[in-house]
């Protein structure tokens, strides 16, 4: 069995800015504070909750380094080093490996895609260039690139590819590719209201948007399936999961940053360009779940 870098929820955490775009170092301490004490079992820096696709170089390795230096070894921190370019990627990775990084989160490449052939090639080229547990990310809807089951087999090999997140929307596929790799690859789900379904195939996790607002929550929803307690978790997804949905009823991370606004855990709710903040009508909507959920007044 391969080291699994945690079980339970790994938060991937928001990046605030403010309305010149620039990072709000004291606020970003304060969410890596709220995570830990609020039950958060890892934290996710410069995924794309994160906003990493807008950052500079220099800015996503020295987010990378905060946050690690802030968390000071109380959870697991994963770094988004993801890249449509291979060896890119393994210059950030490096980076953020010697910065102190517990593992790394590499989305497949985005727009000029590959095969599965190519991915098979590129992330064991990165798995070994690092030689650090990965943890591979599937989200076609953003990159229109699929990882097959039997290609997680091939990659599951490599002993430093140690998990994927998995944000395909094929619970199918998710169930195959548990089949086929076992022990030798930790599976998490890419998405909040897909957690339950995905640890009941075998899941050890989520890699969640929701828990920037409540972490404790989703840390007891993934730890009742941990434990067996699928009437626990039923629960809580039963409860939560109008909140899960919600917190994408508009391109992520606008609706989670929003929300963290309203709820006043962050001062301003900008994301940087291309992405804006949401019409007023979805504002409303989301004040009103918000309201419902007694998150504010």
């Amino acid at each position: 069995m391969k080291h699994t870098v945690f079980t339970g929820v790994g938060t991937a955490l928001i990046t605030p800015f403010n309305h010149r775009g620039e990072i709000l170092w004291d606020e970003l301490e304060k969410l890596v504070e709220l995570q830990i004490s609020g039950g958060a079992d890892a934290i996710i820096a410069c995924g794309t909750t994160g906003e990493a696709a807008t950052m500079s170089s220099e800015e996503h390795l020295k987010v990378i380094a905060f946050i690690i230096e802030k968390v000071k070894g109380r959870v697991p921190v994963i770094a988004g080093t993801g890249s449509n370019d291979t060896c890119f990627c393994v210059d950030l990775s490096l980076e953020a490996k010697a910065l102190g990084a517990d593992g790394l989160l590499l989305v497949t490449p985005y727009y000029n895609k590959t095969s599965q052939k190519g991915l098979i090639e590129s992330f064991n080229y990165i798995a070994d260039c690092v030689e650090m547990p990965c943890i591979l990310y599937n989200v076609p809807a953003r990159t229109g690139c699929n990882i097959q089951p039997s290609t997680y087999r091939e990659l599951a090999k490599n002993p430093y590819i140690v998990a994927t997140k998995e944000a395909n929307g094929d619970t199918a596929a998710v169930a195959r590719t548990i089949a086929l790799c076992g022990d030798d690859l930790t599976v998490y789900s890419g998405e909040d209201n897909q957690a339950l379904a995905i640890m009941a195939l075998g899941g050890k996790g989520v890699i969640s948007v929701f828990s920037n607002a409540l972490p404790g929550e989703m840390h007891r929803l993934s730890e009742a399936m941990l434990m067996g307690d699928l009437t626990a978790a039923r629960q809580l997804n039963s409860r939560y999961i109008d909140l899960m949905d919600g917190f994408f009823m508009d391109v992520n991370p606008v609706p989670i940053k929003e929300a963290l606004h309203q709820m006043g855990i962050i001062s301003t709710n900008f994301c940087r360009m291309p992405l804006t903040t949401m019409p007023d009508d979805k504002k409303a909507a989301l004040e009103a779940l918000l309201k419902r959920h007694g998150l504010m007044q």
